[in-house]
């Protein structure tokens, strides 16, 4: 799995000012021309990341994000879309980790070639460490680095 730092996406960081003040975090930014329209697709999750993001949520950071992106690419032929992460998201980017902290993923590790599942401890830009429930109820933390996942997604429960 791929480590791109979000700040190097073109607007990101403007549009993460914008979210984070109101209490969220940009997890995604699309931006797209299809035609002569601008076509933005945002993502967002909450401060605590094992919270749910309901359509409030949204419509708060839909508000405020788009007269600023608007503003920034000098247009006002847009489209866009703003969701919560979802029940089952799949990770994407490897950069997602730091902003699920205290949720629970399942990452797959090629090095045993099986779904490695727990509560995400911390991420950085080599790795990310699981809290993971052993057969007896015990918790062992495990680091996996990004180059041994090849795919995550969160866990429903």
């Amino acid at each position: 799995m791929e480590y791109i730092a979000l700040d190097s996406q073109p607007h990101y960081a403007e549009c993460e000012e914008i979210a984070s003040s109101l209490g969220y975090h940009l997890v995604e930014l699309k931006i797209s021309k299809q035609g002569s329209t601008t076509r933005i697709l945002a993502v967002i999750t909450g401060e605590d990341s094992t919270a749910n993001i309901g359509i409030n949520d949204c419509s708060k950071v839909h508000h405020a994000l788009l007269p600023k992106i608007e503003e920034i690419l000098g247009t006002d032929d847009t489209y866009m879309e703003l969701t919560s992460p979802g029940m089952e998201r799949n990770i994407k980017n490897a950069a997602e980790f730091a902003l699920f902290k205290g949720r629970q993923v399942r990452v797959w590790d090629k090095t045993i070639s099986d779904w490695v599942g727990g509560k995400v401890i911390s991420a950085d830009k080599a790795s990310v460490t699981l809290e993971v429930a052993q057969e007896d109820g015990s918790f062992v933390q495990k680091t996996v680095s990004y180059a041994d996942i090849a795919k995550a997604k969160f866990i429903h429960l």
